[in-house]
């Protein structure tokens, strides 16, 4: 008598056509993102089809328990992992996605009445007056133009910021329209100020931009990256003074690296304003203001940026578990942190404090930027370790929305399969711009002197020589 033969029943039958999905949903996820070399997606192909395999021929024996047994438990963690890759994989995309160019700028107004005054509310301005600057940012009549939606107001304009305070507070006009940024100047510039007026309507506006990017292919050719660090909490894509300037020289045939950084308060001329300012102001006029004026006073050609604020760094250092800065002295920062000197292991607001501190400092603002250039080698050291894997998911959620860049989707995966297929060791070196210390009329703030450092053309040479020595692979 013929002995019956067993059925399979429909649970491992369904096993075995999730396993086929996932596993196509998988490759094909993998295929879309590209960030693998080809030999090494062909390998992760052949391991995937040959793992489908094995498990699927496991589970649907007709004979053997105990295999049908295993292989339902290999199947179901196959399973498992490879959700988990999914996960990874649409993390991923939609992180890449948000990446290129982002064709506005925000700028964030004020409009002021003075607090001991009985103004509470824009509509109490009716029919009064507004002071503001002839000049200033690109969104400045756009924003005049929203006001005048609500209210009849007449502005009283003013060539520059110091005569725009005084008459405020002289109060010649019952309020004052300013971006914050500006506005930021005049607290920053009169301690005393801040605590004479009030906010009585505030509001944001959203400026068309140009892509600025100079496109190479960055897995052969050198290329500049401009690296803004504005400081302002929140939204990255307002405007801002910029606090952090550096130009980050990648070669990726000599694998060098080259961060240059420039003082914050360095004594320059404004691109497309023909005018001396220092170089943080230039942020207030947007990120393509600082690039064309950096590319102005060293001679070179910025192919990238990228854009952060002081929330950025803080999720970004969090997101990766700390980093270990190296700190040239032993000091206390503002916020009471203590850095000892040598490596420091910091988290988010420990590594901000580190990156802001310049009061401790007998040279200020130079060890400042010493520093910023070290958190930033700090990031990039703990950004290519092995231990980034486990962190993979939250960094990315840290990054999201954390930063603007002009960097595009393919650039970025193009670049991450190169570091894949190498796995090069990066050669980084840190220089800085010096200059002498004085005090001088600003473009942006006007009628007052204020801090500024007078370039060392000596060091601003040796530096544009740098630059394009590196950039060349010499």
């Amino acid at each position: 008598m013929k002995k019956k033969k067993e059925k399979i029943m429909p649970f491992f039958k369904f096993l075995a056509v999730a396993m086929a999905i996932i596993t196509i949903v998988t490759l094909c996820l993998f295929k879309f993102i590209d960030i693998l070399p080809g030999e090494y997606f062909l390998v992760l192909c052949v391991l995937l089809i040959l793992l489908d395999v094995i498990f699927t021929c496991l589970i649907l024996v007709r004979k053997g328990v105990k295999r049908r047994a295993i292989g339902t438990v290999f199947s179901i963690l196959y399973i498992i992992g490879l959700v988990l890759a999914i996960v990874y994989e649409l993390n991923t995309i939609g992180f890449l996605k948000k990446l290129g160019f982002t064709d506005y700028k925000t700028e964030n107004y004020s409009v002021l009445a003075l607090k001991e005054s009985g103004y509470e509310k824009l509509t109490d301005l009716e029919d009064l007056s507004i002071g503001s600057l002839e000049f200033t940012t690109d969104g400045l009549k756009e924003s005049k133009e929203k006001i005048e939606k609500n209210i009849d107001v007449d502005f009283v304009t003013t060539d520059n910021i110091t005569t725009l305070k005084d008459s405020f507070l002289e109060e010649e006009y019952e309020g004052m329209l300013i971006e914050n940024s500006m506005l930021a100047m005049i607290n920053e510039s009169d301690a005393d100020f801040q605590d004479q007026y009030k906010v009585i309507y505030d509001f944001s506006i959203d400026v068309e931009t140009e892509d600025i990017a100079h496109e190479v292919d960055i897995t052969k050719d050198s290329f500049n990256i401009y690296i803004s660090g504005i400081d302002t909490y929140g939204s990255v894509s307002s405007v801002s003074r910029s606090d952090v300037n550096m130009i980050i020289t990648v070669n990726p045939n000599t694998h060098k690296v080259l961060i240059t950084s420039i003082p914050r308060d360095y004594y320059v001329t404004l691109a497309g304003k023909n005018a001396k300012d220092k170089l943080t102001h230039a942020g207030i006029y947007g990120i393509e203001t600082s690039v064309a004026t950096l590319e102005d006073l060293l001679d070179i050609k910025i192919n990238y940026y990228v854009k952060v604020n002081f929330t950025s760094l803080i999720d970004i250092v969090n997101a990766l578990g700390g980093v270990n800065v190296y700190s040239k002295y032993s000091f206390t920062s503002q916020d009471g942190y203590y850095y000892k000197e040598g490596y420091n292991a910091v988290d988010g607001k420990k590594a901000l404090s580190f990156v802001r501190e310049r009061k401790s400092f007998n040279e200020g603002d130079r060890t400042r930027v010493e520093n910023q250039a070290a958190m930033i080698e700090a990031l990039i050291n703990k950004a290519i370790s092995p231990s980034i894997i486990t962190k993979y998911t939250s960094l990315l959620n840290a990054l999201d929305g954390s930063f603007v860049t002009n960097l595009d989707f393919n650039d970025i995966t193009e670049f991450i399969k190169m570091q894949i297929a190498d796995m090069p060791n990066w050669e980084i070196e840190n220089i800085s711009l010096n200059g002498t210390d004085g005090y001088n009329y600003t473009y942006s703030y006007g009628g007052t002197k204020l801090y500024v450092m007078v370039p060392d053309n000596e060091t601003v040479i040796n530096a544009s020589n740098k630059i394009n020595t590196t950039l060349k692979g010499e």
